[in-house]
Parts: C-alpha cells; structure tokens; sequence
C-alpha cells in the first residue's frame, strides 16, 4: 500500500478547514465582519465581505474535492495575503506575530498547491487534468 498517495489529500483537507471555519464565522456575523472590514479603511465592506465570503467557501471546496485546486488555492492566496497584511501588522500590534506567522505558514501551503496540483487523490487527477510538474506517475499509484 502506498500510503504517500494520502498526504496530498489530508494536507489539502486540514488547509481548507480554517477557511471553512473561517467563513462560516463570517456569515454567522455578517454585520461584524463588515464592520472588521470598515474599521481596517477598506472601501465597499458589505461587497468586499461578500466576495470574503464566496472565495472562502469556492477555495475550501475547490482544495477539499482537489477540483481545480490550483484555481482555488489562487483564490484563497487572494484572501489571505491582503488579509494577513492589513489585520495581522505585527509591527504596528506585537500581538499579531503569531497570527501573521500562521498565515505565513497557510500560503507556504497553498503555494505548494499551486505548484504541485492536488495529488493523485483529487478530481482533477482522475479528469487527468494534472498539470506539470507532477510528482505523482501514474505507474507507482496504481
């Protein structure tokens, strides 16, 4: 059994769960998240939320199901930089280092999405949409 075909799977499963959580949180507290967003002098809150939002949920699905993953780690590298850099100054707060260097560990991630793919255990794999490079021949996988 070769069970290095799971990794790719499991780490795209523990990334996406904290974007999941993430915008389940935000539309539980929609108004709260807008006013997060106001509050950092970012314009058009209730339309940037939204967009928050979709590209959690259409991210976190996109790396659960390895559909497109690529496309989905994109999205949420597309959340995440901005959001890191704006609410998480570590030197304007200290208090944010931690949080700075979690996120800071989740785009290591996510980039490693991007220039992998989603591994063997993904749709994309089966729709034989894997881009190079691939790590994965199909020969040992099977």
């Amino acid at each position: 059994m070769n069970a290095q075909k799971y990794i790719p799977l499991l780490a795209r499963t523990a990334i996406a769960v904290i974007f999941l959580h993430s915008g389940i949180g935000k539309i539980s507290n929609f108004a709260g998240t807008q006013q997060q967003i106001a509050g950092a002098g970012l314009p058009l809150a209730p339309l940037v939320t939204v967009f928050t939002i979709a590209f959690l949920f259409i991210g976190s699905a996109s790396l659960i199901l390895g559909y497109k993953a690529r496309i989905g780690a994109g999205l949420l590298l597309a959340f995440l930089i901005p959001a890191t850099l704006v609410f998480h100054n570590f030197i304007a707060d200290p208090t944010q280092l931690g949080q700075f260097m979690k996120n800071l560990a989740i785009i290591g991630g996510l980039l490693m999405v991007t220039a992998y793919g989603s591994g063997p255990l993904s749709l994309d794999y089966r729709a034989n949409d894997v881009v190079a490079p691939s790590r994965y021949p199909e020969e040992s996988l099977r």
